[in-house]
């Protein structure tokens, strides 16, 4: 009951600062006021708009605001996000491109499950969409997730992943961005030992933690700093009786941002300052820089205890990915058992969350492939968020993943080509 309460204790700090900031608009935007201006009622307004927006949005879902883009053929194709498999802690989705064929590169985007939602990678999904059909796992929300559907940890992750890559068969290149790119190795080796014709025929590996030990970082001396009684005591807490969760252990979404907050807090409160002010000033709109960096980047979901807990003891103080020693459901996974999948390392030379060494010590874990279907890239002036987002990604990432899948694929890569699926659709509108 004591981690319960506290849970509903900091929601209940974030709903009277989002109360505080509506109460602080409202007053001060009478509108007999306006026959005195004041500026002090002007600031108090830009507080209050500010304010409300930041502990709103906290608890908001973004969406991933992709409606279209632009085809080969010069027409705007409208984009139907539509849910390939559905499952207690994350869906696969496809975001499907109306009016085209089913693109010969088949992309599976990993997002983390690290304290934000897969919408994330949104600018990353818009870069590939022209180019690739995108499938990315939708981790749901901890809190949302009734206690009855179970537990989930690296295990269930791992199996999670493979499930996925199952569904879409082998011609298929993934990419893991950031943490799940050690449970994205395991599960691949996974496959190469189950099932070894669902391999996929490419894997990214970008800016992960698969030996945490190879470059140290904040993150990782803070790891191995804490034990893990001290980990489960400060940091697990029941959801609340608000939520369909609720006596569910989870690492709260707000607990982690205030992490976050406190790695930049004199960083943050100076863009906070500055956003009151040009709201103040009238300067601000709804999708200036800083809401739309903001919106996203405050949005925070909460992590089951179990996954959260299971990633600290057994990738970060364990090293079981880094020393090979990973198990799922009492079954050692081999990484040396991928034979067929070529793997590619990215990583950012400015990378203070996981710093190069650490993703690139994967392809030393691959002795049974070749050394041709290895490749590493190192990008000199990108940090942690650059290397899939931004213009590091764009303008020198971006090309050399979607080379690298073509030159991994079967045969080259086409511009576009009919599923089954569309196929069957476009025959029963013949048939009509």
């Amino acid at each position: 009951m004591r981690y319960m309460i506290t849970y509903d204790w900091m929601e209940t700090l974030r709903n009277t600062n989002q109360w505080l900031g509506a109460t602080a608009l409202s007053v001060a935007s009478y509108p007999i006021f306006a026959m005195t201006p004041n500026p002090a009622l002007q600031w108090m307004a830009a507080w209050g708009e500010v304010t409300e927006r930041t502990f709103q949005r906290i608890v908001t879902k973004p969406d991933w605001g992709i409606e279209s883009i632009t085809g080969e053929d010069g027409r705007d194709h409208l984009i139907n996000v539509e849910t390939v498999v559905e499952r207690p802690f994350g869906n696969l989705i496809h975001f499907d491109v109306l009016g085209r064929g089913e693109m010969d590169r088949r992309v599976l985007l990993v997002a983390p499950m690290s304290g934000h939602y897969a919408t994330l990678l949104r600018s990353t999904v818009r870069s590939l969409l022209p180019d690739c059909e995108v499938y990315v796992t939708d981790w749901h929300n901890a809190r949302d997730i009734p206690v009855s559907a179970g537990k989930f940890d690296v295990e269930d992750y791992t199996l999670y992943l493979s499930e996925f890559m199952r569904e879409l068969g082998s011609d298929l290149h993934v990419i893991a961005v950031c943490q799940p790119a050690p449970l994205t190795l395991a599960a691949t080796a996974l496959l190469a030992e189950v099932d070894p014709d669902a391999q996929p025929r490419s894997l990214i590996l970008i800016g992960g933690p698969i030996n945490p030990d190879a470059t140290p970082t904040d993150v990782t001396d803070f790891g191995r700093r804490v034990t893990m009684g001290q980990l489960e005591e400060t940091m697990i807490q029941r959801v609340g009786f608000k939520y369909k969760g609720v006596g569910r252990l989870v690492y709260p979404g707000l607990l982690q941002l205030s992490s976050f907050m406190s790695m930049n807090a004199e960083r943050h409160g100076k863009a906070f300052l500055d956003q009151i002010q040009r709201v103040s000033r009238g300067e601000a709109s709804d999708h200036d820089p800083h809401n739309k960096f903001y919106d996203e980047y405050l949005a925070v979901m909460d992590m089951p205890a179990e996954f959260y807990l299971s990633t600290v003891e057994r990738i970060f103080k364990g090293l079981e990915i880094a020393d090979n020693a990973f198990t799922v459901e009492g079954r050692h996974v081999d990484i040396g058992a991928i034979t067929k999948v070529a793997v590619m390392t990215v990583e950012g030379a400015k990378d203070d969350i996981s710093a190069p060494g650490q993703c690139i010590a994967a392809l030393d874990l691959l002795t049974g492939l070749s050394d041709d279907r290895k490749a590493s890239h190192l990008e000199p002036e990108a940090g942690h968020y650059g290397i899939f987002a931004g213009r590091s990604w764009r303008n020198n990432i971006r090309p050399l993943v979607l080379d690298f899948i073509d030159a991994n694929s079967e045969e080259p890569a086409k511009r576009s080509r009919t599923s089954p699926r569309k196929k069957k659709a476009s025959k029963k509108t013949e048939a009509a």
